[in-house]
């Protein structure tokens, strides 16, 4: 799953990174954690940004999404009102940004998830959001 990096944090983290962070942290309380962490660290959203035009559906939380692309490449800023959706968020935006169309649509966000280990520890509404996110996007740049 090697991928461009991202600076979504301000650091360069890959999904392979996050992969690799989520692998070595013991049980679901620190994956948690490690979440919000990496949720704390996403950049927050200017509120001028925030509309109804660019709030994602099919979330629990409040969930905005603004998508440029430049030179055949996608950059994204999202946010979120709930702290573990920010997290999720950038779990989305470490496999997402900075990618090209044919990258996001290849990248198996399924199995990037399966690997993290965290679906099955979401609440349906959270899974259907964090679905409804990764859609959105991949909705975006197939156009």
């Amino acid at each position: 799953m090697s991928e461009a990096p991202s600076s979504v944090f301000g650091q360069t983290i890959t999904a392979d990174d996050v992969i690799r962070t989520m692998s070595g942290l013991k049980g679901w309380e620190d994956r948690y954690r490690q979440v919000i962490q990496w949720g704390k660290q996403l950049p927050v959203m200017p509120d001028a940004l925030k509309s109804e035009q660019v709030t994602v559906s099919g979330c629990e939380s409040q969930v905005w999404l603004v998508c440029e692309q430049h030179d055949g490449v996608w950059t994204f800023c999202a946010d979120s009102d709930a702290r573990i959706v920010r997290g999720l968020i950038a779990l989305v935006m470490a496999a997402y940004n900075h990618k090209t169309a044919q990258q996001i649509q290849h990248f198996d966000m399924d199995e990037y998830f399966e690997k993290l280990g965290l679906i099955a520890h979401l609440s349906p509404s959270r899974g259907n959001g964090l679905k409804a996110i990764v859609e959105q996007i991949k909705q975006i740049t197939a156009a």
